[in-house]
């Protein structure tokens, strides 16, 4: 298995499949949109390859906020199906806390959607806690 850090849109866009098991209304064109904005406020991605196939990827930001320092967040964290549960996972996120710590960051978050309990276990068994809501309100 090789872990590719993704830095550009290019290293991104072949990953859209894979997001939109999350994300499955995401077109390419608005996929390419989010990624154009993104990419310049410290958006990464990191990508588990098998071969030539991407069975885990993550999108994670490093910046700053008050109650938490410097951090590391974790976005968008999908393992293919036929790859749950066999290492795939915690080897990605290893990879993004190693990242975290090699840049400063004092904490580790993320969102987990509610009803991903299954995500919810894989987080807690990793030490992570629950801290909070995180709310949403449409704009449009």
């Amino acid at each position: 298995m090789d872990i590719r850090k993704c830095t550009t849109i290019a290293e991104m866009l072949p990953h859209l499949p894979l997001i939109q098991k999350l994300s499955p209304q995401l077109t390419v064109t608005r996929y390419t949109q989010l990624l154009e904005d993104m990419v310049g406020h410290n958006y990464y991605q990191v990508a588990l390859y098998e071969g030539d196939f991407c069975i885990a990827v993550s999108g994670y930001w490093i910046s700053t906020k008050l109650y938490s320092g410097k951090y590391i967040e974790v976005d968008n964290f999908v393992v293919h199906e036929d790859h749950r549960n066999k290492g795939a996972g915690k080897l990605l996120l290893d990879w993004m806390l190693q990242e975290a710590t090699v840049n400063g960051c004092e904490t580790a978050m993320l969102d987990a959607y509610v009803e991903n309990f299954k995500g919810h276990h894989f987080y807690y068994r990793e030490g992570f806690i629950a801290r909070g809501y995180h709310f949403l309100k449409s704009l449009k």
